[in-house]
C-alpha cells in the first residue's frame, strides 16, 4: 500500500466518490439537516455551519496519508454525504474506511453498499491492502449492523477507548475484511446490489 492514497474519483452505477473539496460544502451542509445528523450524540456528523472545518480537518488528516471523498447520488446529481480512507498505515497494508454519513433519506439503501463496494475494491485490487478496518460506537448499533451485513468481522471492543468533547468515554467497536476474505465478500456485496436493482 502506498504511503498515501492518491486522489481518485470511483464511480459505481449509483453513486459517484469524489474527492472531498470546498466545492462540495454547501451541498454538504444541506445534507446534514435532513435528519439533523449533527445531533447524533454516537457519532460525528458536522453541524452545518462546521462544514467547511470538517471539509479542512479531511484536507489535514489526507496531508497523512488519507482520502475523503464526498458522495454524489448519480440519479439526482446531488451530493448526499461524506465517507473516507483513514488512519492509513502504509507499511502494514493497512486502512480504515470511516466518517461515513449520510443524508438521512439515503440511509439503509443500496448507495451504502455500493459506496464500500467501489472503496474495498480500490484497497485490496488497487492499493494491495491487507486489511480494512471499520469502526464506530458500541451504541451505533445500525452502524454495528450495517458493518456485519457487508461482510466484515468483528474484532473485538476497544473499552474506554476515546474521550469525547462532552468527557463521556467511548468504547470503540472494530471490524476488519482481510485481504483473503475480499473474493467471498464481493460476491456478497454483488448480489446484495443485484436483489436492490
Amino acid at each position: 500500500m502506498k504511503s498515501g492514497i492518491e486522489p481518485t474519483v470511483l464511480t459505481g452505477e449509483r453513486v459517484l466518490l469524489e474527492p472531498l473539496g470546498h466545492e462540495h460544502e454547501s451541498e454538504l451542509a444541506e445534507a446534514v439537516r435532513d435528519g439533523e445528523l449533527w445531533r447524533l450524540w454516537y457519532t460525528f456528523v458536522p453541524a452545518p455551519d462546521a462544514v467547511e472545518a470538517y471539509i479542512d480537518g479531511a484536507h489535514a488528516e489526507q496531508a497523512a496519508g488519507g482520502l475523503a471523498f464526498a458522495v454524489r447520488d448519480r440519479a439526482s446529481d446531488t451530493v448526499i454525504g461524506s465517507t473516507r480512507f483513514c488512519h492509513v498505515d502504509a507499511g502494514n497494508r493497512r486502512a480504515e474506511i470511516g466518517y461515513t454519513w449520510y443524508a438521512q433519506r439515503f440511509q439503509r439503501t443500496a448507495l451504502n453498499t455500493e459506496c464500500k463496494r467501489l472503496m474495498l475494491a480500490h484497497a485490496f485490487e488497487q492499493l494491495d491492502a491487507i486489511a480494512i478496518e471499520f469502526r464506530t460506537h458500541w451504541h451505533n448499533r445500525a452502524s454495528r449492523a450495517a458493518i456485519a451485513r457487508l461482510g466484515a468481522k468483528q474484532d473485538g471492543v476497544l473499552r474506554n477507548h476515546q474521550i469525547s468533547d462532552d468527557g463521556i468515554l467511548r468504547d470503540t467497536v472494530v471490524f476488519s475484511i482481510l485481504a483473503h476474505e475480499w473474493p467471498a465478500v464481493r460476491q456478497n456485496l454483488d448480489f446484495q446490489l443485484e436483489r436492490r436493482g
